[in-house]
Formats: structure tokens, C-alpha cells, sequence
């Protein structure tokens, strides 16, 4: 019998592979790496998106998806790394809604599966591979998952409320066509 299961092992691919993309895109909005835009860039896009200031949302997201993905990677602080994911996903998930469901339409699919990924990694925890077993779950214990996930919510809706309310302030006076 070893002192690593199957579960231990699956958990540790889900985390390394979910946590290294995440900080991947993250690193696209923070640093310009892998082809991403860096904090100006990325501003740029996301005050056409309506997340505003664009500078500060840039950096916000780049910092949830680089330090949940490295984070969710080892293993460490696995409620707060997976929420501050899932919570960066959601904001994602709103910018592509309109467009549904499907990635090749520009839904919201990616994002919705690297979020939930992340959500399920918290809650579910790390397994025995990882930096929070190694250190006896100091920063991952049971009370960490809720409190996680209610300070990400109240900050997502926050986030993704202000933007909404742009996006119809900005079409206010809009006229769409009278007949077609």
C-alpha cells in the first residue's frame, strides 16, 4: 500500500493543470507574457468592456488568475486560491454570456470550466500532494471554504454589478431600428 492514493494523484493533475493555465492568462494581464496585452493592453480592453478603471481591473484579474493558478498549483491556500479563480472565471463568464454557451461563438464555456474547476479544487481541497497537506492545512481548513467563497461573491457582484450598470448607462439613448 502507498501513502498516495488515486484520488491524491487526480487531485494533483486537476490542480497543476487548472493552476497553471489560470496563471498563464494571468501573467498575459500583468506582464504582457505569452502574447497578452500587459496591465496597459489589457486596460485598455477591459475599460472597452466596461470593467472600469481598466488599469485596476486588469491588474485584479491578472492577480486573482496569477496567484489563485500558482496557488491552486502547489497546493497552498487552496480555499482562497480556488475562489479568487472561480471569482476572476465569473467576471470572465459575464464579458462572454451574451454570446452563449459555446467557446467557438465566444461563450462563456472556458471560463465557466476553468471557474467551477477551481471552485470544486477548493472545496474538495488539495490532496495529501500538496503544500497545504505538507504544512498541516494551516491555511486550508474547513471554516476557510465558506468564508473563501463569501468575500469572492460579495466582490464578483460588486464587480460585475458596477459593469452592468455602465453597459446600460452607456446605451441609454440609444435607438435601435424601427422596422427592419
Amino acid at each position: 500500500m502507498t501513502c498516495y492514493d488515486r484520488r491524491d494523484l487526480g487531485l494533483l493533475l486537476l490542480r497543476l493543470g487548472t493552476g497553471g493555465v489560470l496563471a498563464a492568462h494571468g501573467t498575459q494581464k500583468l506582464f504582457g507574457w505569452f502574447g497578452g496585452g500587459g496591465i496597459e493592453g489589457t486596460g485598455q480592453f477591459m475599460d472597452s468592456i466596461g470593467y472600469a478603471p481598466g488599469k485596476v481591473s486588469a491588474a485584479a484579474a491578472g492577480v486573482a488568475e496569477t496567484g489563485g493558478g500558482l496557488l491552486l498549483a502547489l497546493g497552498l491556500a487552496t480555499p482562497a486560491a480556488g475562489a479568487a479563480a472561480a471569482g476572476a472565471m465569473a467576471g470572465a463568464s459575464a464579458v462572454h454570456t451574451p454570446n452563449g454557451f459555446f467557446n467557438q461563438e465566444g461563450g462563456f464555456e472556458y471560463a465557466a470550466s476553468l471557474g467551477l474547476t477551481a471552485a470544486g479544487l477548493a472545496v474538495a481541497g488539495p490532496g495529501r500532494l500538496s503544500l497545504d497537506h505538507l504544512l498541516g492545512h494551516a491555511v486550508d481548513r474547513g471554516w476557510m471554504v465558506p468564508a473563501a467563497f463569501g468575500v469572492t461573491a460579495a466582490v464578483t457582484a460588486m464587480a460585475v454589478g458596477a459593469r452592468s450598470q455602465r453597459l446600460r448607462k452607456a446605451r441609454e439613448g440609444e435607438q435601435g431600428a424601427l422596422f427592419e
